[in-house]
């Protein structure tokens, strides 16, 4: 698993469809021209395959500010959406993803970010989310698949 670092690869993920959503995250699908394809022609392919030069599976985590104001809680959540993806089934087809973050935790109920309970409750909740995007159908978006 490869992780997306460059601002162009968040971008195109972040353009693609939501393909699955808990309480405080959305998991962003985008997928990657196969080795089979022939020289590609359309602007789309080129980029892909300029952005993600590897056929492999792409993972970033979104987490702004806003939702997650100490650095400390952002890192955690980081560090538990790469764990959780790597324990995650295999994905059969190349892809990138980004989590995003798009709601707060509530800091009286979880006034640290290294709790054990914040930590669980975060780890479930990720879970939910990349078994909700493996059991959905691939997303058509224009021609790729």
């Amino acid at each position: 698993m490869q992780r997306i670092t460059a601002r162009s690869q968040f971008q195109r993920a972040l353009a693609s469809r939501v393909v699955s959503r808990t309480t405080h995250f959305a998991l962003h699908r985008v997928e990657l021209p196969s080795a089979s394809t022939p020289k590609p022609l359309e602007p789309e392919l080129v980029f892909l395959q300029k952005s993600f030069p590897l056929r492999d599976v792409w993972l970033g985590a979104l987490l702004p500010k806003r939702w997650a104001r100490r650095a400390v809680t952002r890192n955690a959540i980081k560090r538990l959406i790469h764990a959780v993806a790597s324990e995650a089934e295999p994905v059969p087809a190349a892809a990138a993803y980004v989590v995003r973050m798009r709601a707060s935790y509530d800091r009286g109920l979880f006034p640290s970010a290294t709790s054990a309970a914040f930590k669980a409750t975060v780890r479930e909740e990720l879970q939910q989310l990349l078994a909700l995007a493996l059991k959905s159908p691939k997303p058509s978006e224009g021609g790729l698949k």
